[in-house]
């Protein structure tokens, strides 16, 4: 007998209540920041990556969700 499992359903951290505090977009970037979570949409998170690196403990980056084939 033959079974199959189906691969779990990713689980995401960020959902469609998180909001980018740049523009209010869906957030798809949180990024911890000297102990404040700051959240951003994909386009914000890229235009401020480089500097927030820098200085952040954790940078969480669901961006490819954009580009799942669902």
């Amino acid at each position: 007998m033959m079974t199959t499992t189906e691969a779990p359903a990713p689980s995401y951290r960020l959902s469609a209540m998180d909001r980018c505090d740049s523009c209010g977009a869906q957030a798809y970037i949180a990024a911890e920041v000297n102990g404040s979570e700051l959240l951003f949409c994909a386009h914000h998170g890229r235009k401020y990556e480089e500097k927030l690196r820098s200085v952040a403990t954790s940078w969480h980056d669901e961006t490819a969700r954009l580009s799942d084939a669902d």
